[in-house]
């Protein structure tokens, strides 16, 4: 089954062709991160306009590149839930249009499913059930993956997302945008030690997390070295805030995976790029006796593939759209907004 799939949801505009879940064709990405590193984040209606820009001409790219026709297309589908209301419409109603004019059904996938689903690129042998840690830019929770569409939410951040706080640090230290990649780099051969910075633990919710109060502590750290004109070790900072990062997500998937009896463990998102957390990742899953997934660093941002990949078991779960599909800015990843 060939899908074409679109993801908008926040500055990347991207298009894939994707075969049975599993296989893919075509992925093709067209990120904004330089028009937006002008102004040290993502500007809601200029990611909208840029979106409508390209994903034509994307579209048409991808098709090209995966060596099909129109006509060779089975479905359709769309990120719908949850990201930036404008963004996310453009891709709908693109993709509302582009079913209903190659006569195709249309798949409904949210944009959590889909990161999830770029494990099953990676590792053509991942089954569910299995453990799920989603860190990104918008997003830090766990989830059980109970079967390809029935994902339970066991715990999610009350403030910052993970990916948000390493944006935000990384602006406060000077660093450039988007700010995952520069920080990690900062942080190499930095002491994690050197700055002793909180590590919120919510009573009651073992699964859920806070980054804010980690996110001010560094920002007071460096304010007020800025106001006594002393000289930072900057190295150590970032490596200290990354480290609190790592020491806030790693013991809480791995202890939802004892809970819940896995012996498998999904990990997705931008901020599984970062080289810190995915070494503490791989050594506590070697200790614990558990088989970790870490996808790619090109499966780790947004992307289509994963979308198409999600998809496929959506379709074959009797999941379809008609033309009052309409994108939904928030949506926990359990629930269906369609």
């Amino acid at each position: 089954m060939l899908i074409l799939a679109i993801e908008t949801s926040c500055d990347e505009t991207a298009v894939a062709i994707t075969e049975d879940g599993r296989r893919v064709l075509a992925d093709v990405v067209r990120s904004q991160a330089d028009m937006h590193a002008l102004y040290g984040g993502v500007v809601p209606e200029l990611a909208s306009r840029n979106h409508v820009a390209t994903i034509g001409a994307l579209a048409q790219m991808a098709i090209d590149k995966a060596g099909i026709g129109k006509k060779d297309i089975d479905a359709v589908a769309v990120t719908y839930a949850p990201g930036l209301i404008g963004a996310l419409l453009v891709g709908v109603n693109f993709a509302k249009g582009l079913a209903m004019a190659l006569d195709v059904p249309l798949i409904p996938v949210h944009h959590i499913r889909g990161h999830i689903a770029a494990n099953y690129i990676a590792y053509p042998e991942l089954e569910p059930p299995f453990a799920a840690m989603i860190v990104s830019g918008g997003n830090s929770l766990i989830a059980d993956v109970r079967s390809y569409t029935d994902i339970r939410l066991l715990g999610t951040t009350r403030d910052d997302a993970a990916g948000e706080c390493f944006d935000k640090i990384a602006r406060v230290l000077g660093l450039p945008y988007p700010g995952g990649k520069p920080l990690d780099d900062l942080a190499q051969g930095g002491d994690d030690t050197a700055f002793p910075l909180p590590r919120a633990k919510i009573e009651g919710h073992p699964y859920d997390t806070s980054f804010s109060g980690l996110k001010t502590a560094v920002v007071n750290i460096v304010h007020n070295a800025q106001q006594r004109d002393e000289e930072l070790d900057l190295k150590s900072l970032a490596a200290s805030f990354t480290a609190a990062v790592s020491d806030t997500l790693v013991p809480r998937i791995m202890a939802a995976a004892q809970e819940l009896g896995y012996d498998k463990i999904a990990v997705a998102g931008g901020v599984a790029a970062n080289s810190r957390i995915r070494a503490d990742l791989v050594r506590a899953a070697e200790q614990a006796g558990k088989t970790l997934y870490l996808p790619p660093l090109s499966l780790c941002g947004d992307n289509a593939a994963m979308i198409g990949c999600q998809a496929y078991y959506e379709y074959l779960a009797g999941v379809r759209a008609d033309m009052t599909l309409n994108a939904r800015a928030t949506l926990d990843i359990h629930e269906n907004g369609w």
